[in-house]
């Protein structure tokens, strides 16, 4: 279970991730952090490029760090926009791979403000995940 002071903790760093966002196109920063099932805590911002496609979200990239340091389980999220924007479809589809349909997304804004806290079902209803390629 995900405590308050988790909660808090996964805001703070994602806030603090957010003012490393390089977003010099859209203007719109995002600070992302994830807790994984070992207890360590991973931050990502936004990357833009010039070439849109080329861009990273801060989730994705708080996830990526998380899994290339040997991280396979995430246990909770908490992202980090001025206006408490929630993750777009790749971000969602990235953190039920590595997460599971109960865990935690903690949606906040750039007071630390906690604006709402759903579940990764909530917000990629009827997703498709690992254990729908097993083989047999």
């Amino acid at each position: 279970m995900l405590t308050p002071a988790n909660k808090q903790k996964l805001i703070t760093l994602a806030l603090q991730a957010y003012t490393g966002a390089y977003a010099p196109y859209s203007q719109y920063a995002v600070g992302a952090a994830v807790l994984t099932a070992e207890g360590e805590i991973h931050t990502g911002c936004n990357i833009e490029n010039a070439a849109y496609p080329s861009s990273m979200c801060a989730e994705r990239v708080a996830i990526f760090k998380a899994v290339s340091e040997g991280h396979r389980k995430l246990q909770a999220i908490a992202v980090v926009t001025h206006n408490g924007g929630s993750p777009c479809g790749g971000c969602r589809q990235v953190m039920r791979e590595f997460g599971d349909k109960d865990m935690p997304v903690l949606i906040a804004d750039t007071d630390g403000n906690l604006l709402a806290e759903l579940t990764l079902e909530e917000i990629l209803p009827h997703s498709f995940g690992p254990e729908d390629l097993e083989k047999g």
